[in-house]
């Protein structure tokens, strides 16, 4: 028989980057082979989640473990999970503990998408922590789930700042930070760091790459003087990596695959998306109105009073999007990439790696050279806005990665499965995951 069983904690003091909480750790269910059932506890509370590696014990769950995920030795590593301000930090317990040599510097925060949870980051966090013990920290957001998705880009981006600047306080010691996220929560993470952009100051030179020279100052002398050094919630920004994520919003021709491009049907659904997706129907199909003011994707391509979307955004050393060429219903090709239509890759242009067989092309794209590409239409207030935020946007340089899953059997859940929403469902998309990691900032 199994019984769950309690085994207390003592609060204990650790050093950075092992958060100090005043809160006393409470309790953890630990899975134990005996003959006697044991009542489940009620309490509730902060739970650890600890692997058990006794001998004899957890080898039923573990060979189950392994052939759903693969015989990797990576998989017996311990990852501790702790709730954190509402959502779920995962971190390697022997890289954080008293006296470790090497403690993660590095706060990576995972965002999700519409209608979805901060268990849909479970695997790609997990991956994370195995493979960079000593270098990062994972919190998986979870401030906006299910149907607060709803509540509009910029509700949503309001609580993500305001959950990120908790979580940076819970955890001292970090310094950096990069931000991953998927379809809808793409566009609240761009709205978050644009309130969490500060500027600092420090003296340094004039030519040092990526500092905003203070007013004032003589760039011509090239002597040492007064820099504006742009951190997100204080901390030095890293990466910031999107999957699926509807940059353009989901208006116009195939920005909403599930419509098949018909114009009624793309015609019905901006007029109707609110009734749906509530404001966040509204910010996708460019129909929100407040105040007079323009969309709010259209907004949020420039700096607008103290919400310094680009400012933010142009901070980051890498900014990635990750994109469905195909089979994705929910985002479509362009919008994810934030390209036109005649800047799509051709067939013949797609790559074949077998280490990431579903990665089929990869382009580091130029700022200057992207924004000053025509579009091939025009005459329309969709292609004009559309216009306006891939120019926006392209004022900083991005990395596209085209994914297809066009040989997968989950290729009609592509959407989910570039994210690996759930690896029963979709672990076709691990390779995309892996790539995520391969070529992480840190």
């Amino acid at each position: 028989m199994i019984a769950i069983n309690q085994i207390s904690f003592r609060p204990t003091t650790l050093p950075n980057p092992k958060p100090i909480s005043s809160i006393p750790r409470f309790y953890c269910p630990v899975v134990n082979f005996n003959s006697s059932f044991a009542p489940k506890p009620k309490k509730r509370g902060v739970y650890r989640l600890l692997w058990v590696d006794e001998s004899g014990r957890m080898n039923l769950i573990r060979k189950l473990s392994r052939g759903c995920l693969g015989n990797n030795s990576k998989m017996d590593k311990k990852v501790e999970v702790e709730s954190v301000s509402g959502g779920v930090d995962v971190f390697d317990p022997a890289a954080t503990a008293a006296g470790s040599k090497m403690q993660p510097d590095h706060l990576v925060i995972m965002v999700n998408g519409i209608i979805g949870s901060a268990a849909d980051w479970r695997y790609a966090a997990d991956q994370f922590v195995r493979q960079l013990p000593d270098k990062l920290v994972v919190h998986r957001s979870k401030c906006n789930p299910s149907r607060l998705t709803f509540d509009g880009v910029d509700l949503m981006g309001e609580r993500l700042a305001e959950e990120v600047n908790d979580v940076v306080r819970h955890w001292h010691g970090v310094s950096k930070i990069s931000f991953v996220a998927h379809s809808l929560g793409g566009l609240v993470a761009r709205y978050a760091i644009g309130r969490l952009h500060e500027c600092s100051t420090r003296t340094g030179s004039a030519s040092d790459p990526g500092n905003c020279l203070r007013q004032g100052a003589n760039v011509a002398t090239r002597h040492l003087d007064q820099f504006c050094e742009a951190r997100i919630a204080g901390l030095e920004p890293v990466n910031f990596v999107t999957f699926a994520t509807p940059h353009l919003g989901s208006r116009g021709h195939k920005q909403l695959p599930l419509l098949c491009g018909l114009p009624f049907l793309e015609k019905s659904a901006s007029q109707t998306a609110h009734l749906i997706a509530g404001r966040s129907g509204k910010h996708l199909f460019l129909t929100d109105n407040d105040d007079g003011r323009p969309p709010l994707l259209l907004r949020m391509v420039n700096d607008v009073d103290d919400l310094h979307f680009m400012s933010a955004l142009r901070s980051f050393k890498r900014r990635v999007a990750y994109a469905n060429a195909n089979y994705d219903h929910v985002v479509g090709w362009r919008t994810s990439s934030i390209r036109r239509q005649d800047e799509l890759p051709t067939e013949n242009l797609l790559l074949s790696d077998t280490k990431y067989p579903h990665i089929v092309h990869i382009e580091k794209g130029n700022s200057e050279e992207v924004a000053s590409k025509l579009s091939s239409a025009v005459g329309t207030q969709v292609i004009n806005l559309e216009e306006e935020m891939i120019k926006g946007l392209n004022q900083a340089s991005w990395e596209r990665i085209d994914v297809s899953f066009h040989k997968s059997r989950q290729r009609y859940v592509a959407h989910n499965t570039i994210q690996v929403k759930s690896y029963w469902l979709n672990s076709d998309g691990a390779d995309v995951v892996q790539h995520m990691i391969d070529n992480f900032l840190l």
